[in-house]
């Protein structure tokens, strides 16, 4: 597998989870489930999930990309 198909891989499964913890957090809100064990399990997951996907982002170095911020 390629860089950049690795990347995509990657990318792809924690977009997924994010979506996955996103979608659940609404159907709580639709539901007016606002607080109690189960709210606390996915915003935990969610803001998990999130901190992931900017983790891998800003740690990432992009095929096909410099360092170099005259080239951004």
């Amino acid at each position: 597998m390629t860089t950049t198909d690795d990347f995509r891989a990657q990318a792809h499964a924690l977009i997924a989870d994010l979506d996955a913890a996103t979608s659940e957090m609404m159907s709580l809100i639709s539901a007016h489930q606002l607080s109690g064990p189960e709210w606390e399990r996915v915003t935990r997951w969610q803001h998990e999930a999130y901190e992931r996907w900017m983790t891998y982002l800003n740690t990432r170095s992009y095929p096909g990309t410099t360092d170099d911020p005259a080239n951004c």
